[in-house]
């Protein structure tokens, strides 16, 4: 059975899309424009500052039926805790995201450029994400010390996904764990800021069309946010897919 295809941008409150995405729309409607045109949304905002339940149900209530969420994992574990002891935040963030439902497709936990190896952290880490089993987990490397087949082997045993994160800044690990394959687009030639060409989103397509025959969910949001690219990256992606 073909694996769903979800995307997207990483966010979609962005003052610098509202003049030309947006086209003067109201703030209140951009997550709904966003969710008529995107298949799914990573919502940045939950790295910065946990959300309240109320909010998660509102964000659930402007999407339609079939849309979905990924959220980013509070910067709390990830870069103040460098993910010692993760258990008491991730079900602080487990039982407010429950106002997203069955909408929330995935977390995206993303580590700090500078975060080296250590298998201890990562292997209580992924016992600590089976307490949030109602969603997929991935986890997004920054630095190449992460990339090799012990880790790989971990993530594998956990049920957990790389995060193939294409950046000017940091390198990609293009490992694919589990079926869910997760994709972050921050810009190749300039991170959050340059554009990808439509030959560079046929190589993308082409990947996840593969992954979608394989059996494997696929996540891809745009994060390349500055001067409006993200979105018009991501429509672009989806007409390349045929819509999806």
């Amino acid at each position: 059975m073909a694996g769903r295809a979800c995307i997207g941008t990483s966010g979609w409150n962005y003052d610098s899309w509202r003049d030309d995405f947006y086209r003067g729309l109201s703030r209140k409607n951009w997550l709904q424009f966003c969710a008529e045109r995107f298949s799914g949304i990573e919502v940045n905002a939950t790295f910065y500052r946990l959300q309240s339940q109320e909010t998660f149900r509102r964000w659930r209530n402007e999407t339609p039926a079939d849309f979905r969420f990924a959220i980013k994992g509070n910067r709390f574990v990830t870069h103040n805790k460098k993910l010692a002891d993760p258990l008491p935040a991730i079900r602080i963030e487990r039982d407010r995201a429950k106002g997203l439902g069955n909408k929330l497709a995935a977390v995206v936990w993303q580590l700090p450029e500078r975060f080296h190896k250590n298998m201890d952290r990562l292997e209580g880490f992924a016992r600590a994400l089976k307490s949030w089993r109602s969603v997929r987990h991935t986890i997004e490397f920054r630095h190449d010390s992460w990339f090799d087949t012990e880790v790989a082997a971990c993530l594998h045993a956990h049920h957990l996904a790389v995060c193939q994160s294409d950046a000017a800044d940091w390198p990609l690990w293009n490992a694919v764990t589990t079926d869910m394959v997760y994709v972050r687009l921050h810009g190749h030639a300039i991170t959050y800021a340059s554009a990808y060409s439509t030959k560079e989103l046929g190589q993308w397509a082409k990947c996840i069309r593969r992954w979608l025959r394989e059996g494997r969910d696929v996540h891809v949001y745009f994060d390349n946010d500055a001067f409006g690219v993200a979105p018009r990256n991501a429509l672009e992606l989806i007409g390349l897919m045929g819509g999806n």
